[in-house]
């Protein structure tokens, strides 16, 4: 089969699709990847073909506006007004990514496409093309869930109003779609085509059941494949000054923000060491995207900094992790038995901070604009030295390890199976 992987956001948002285009690839299948540019060389690593939807969309949340949008200590008011912005400024890129999912997707006539919910025409060849594609969601609560509220509202008001928020974000994407099949000539799609393929598209889920379940007696529309990471084969070596650290303390704290910036990287490490000096707890801290900073000068027997380490060299490796809260981030130190803590930047992250909290797996973290001494140092010390948070993970870590979806996903998108039950 020819496949196409399509997906828009940062590595937690692309990692899922790798995995499976690796899956795929192995299957005998054709595999593309049609994904930001600044993926091109992980796509090539993995041997799997690579098409650009260009670099804008990452550029401009590396922007100050961005920052401003992703974290940092700025009100709710100044964040949400900071993603309206964005949105403005970023239409252009939003038309010019669409045009290039049309070509693409037109001129390559794949059997099978499988898209990330950022996007969007995938949802029209699907009204054009029925069967062909499969909606894959890094992140619960897209569809309505019982007891729930759609993820961009991350709450429980009630059956009624919990609908109500399922609706508003179906609307949304609706008046997304339908304003952008203007910047295509004779598609002549009708709006009740738009909102019908909206309510009855194919959903899968690529998260752990041990993190989020549905109903799948009564849920026709979705199923929960478990997360899927990669096998890793790279060519890091660790440096032999970490590999010191670690020979020396054998209980260290690993704290990333992944891709996420923030305005503060500076100040916000700062916040970090002087809990962690206050009580002699060892840590490394990885630098990625930007959200952790080195400073000139700090105590290099306590503190480590490295760049874009492997996750998995390095959480079999650290007692705990502090981290971003994405899911690819939240299932990988699960996976290790990692108690762990969130400091949430942006939408998702809040849920899976709650969720963490929620199985025991560890505290309830901070946002990242509110974090302070004080406020960070019992959270810390909980996570350090609370056995329950401990136990509780290495119980969701053993369960995640027995999970194998890797044939019912096959079969769903070699079609030899069908979401709908």
């Amino acid at each position: 089969m020819k496949i196409l992987l399509t997906s828009l956001g940062t590595r937690g948002d692309i990692e899922p699709f790798l995995a499976i285009g690796e899956l795929l690839l192995k299957r005998g299948h054709e595999v593309t990847c049609l994904f930001p540019e600044q993926f091109r060389q992980l796509v090539d690593g993995a041997g799997l073909k690579f098409e650009s939807l260009g670099p804008e969309f990452l550029e401009l949340l590396d922007t100050e506006l961005g920052m401003a949008a992703m974290g940092g200590d700025v009100s709710q008011i100044k964040k949400i007004l900071a993603y309206i912005k964005l949105a403005k400024i970023g239409r252009t890129t939003s038309k010019k990514m669409f045009l290039i999912q049309h070509d693409i997707i037109e001129n390559q006539k794949f059997d099978k496409i499988v898209y990330h919910p950022k996007t969007i025409f995938p949802v029209i060849w699907e009204i054009k093309n029925p069967g062909t594609t499969m909606l894959l969601s890094p992140v619960p609560y897209i569809h309505y869930t019982k007891g729930h509220t759609h993820l961009a509202f991350n709450s429980n008001y009630g059956e009624f109003f919990n609908k109500m928020t399922y609706k508003l974000a179906d609307w949304g994407l609706y008046k997304t779609i339908s304003s952008s099949i203007k910047w295509i000539e004779n598609l002549n799609i009708s709006n009740d085509e738009i909102k019908r393929i909206i309510k009855t598209r194919r959903l899968l889920y690529a998260i752990s059941p041990q993190l989020f379940e549905i109903d799948d007696h009564k849920d026709e529309r979705a199923i929960v494949l478990g997360y899927r990471q990669r096998e890793y084969q790279s060519e890091w070596h660790p440096d032999e000054k970490l590999l010191s650290f670690l020979s020396r303390h054998k209980k260290p704290l690993f704290i990333t923000f992944g891709s996420m910036t923030n305005p503060e990287p500076e100040n916000k490490t700062r916040i970090f060491m002087e809990v962690l000096a206050k009580n002699k707890i060892p840590a490394i801290f990885n630098t990625a995207s930007g959200g952790i900073q080195e400073p000139d000068k700090y105590n290099q027997d306590l503190f480590f900094f490295v760049n874009n380490i492997p996750y998995d060299w390095i959480l079999k490796r650290v007692h705990a992790v502090i981290h971003h809260g994405g899911s690819g981030t939240t299932h990988s130190g699960l996976k290790f038995g990692c108690p762990t803590l969130i400091v949430p930047h942006i939408i998702d992250q809040f849920l899976w901070n709650k969720l963490i909290y929620e199985k025991g797996a560890g505290p309830r973290g901070i946002k990242i604009g509110k974090i302070s001494t004080e406020n960070l140092e019992p959270k810390i010390l909980g996570l350090m030295h609370n056995s329950n948070y401990r136990k509780k993970a290495d119980e969701i870590a053993e369960k995640m390890q027995n999970e194998d979806y890797e044939e019912v996903l096959l079969s769903l998108i070699e079609e030899k199976v069908k979401v709908h039950i």
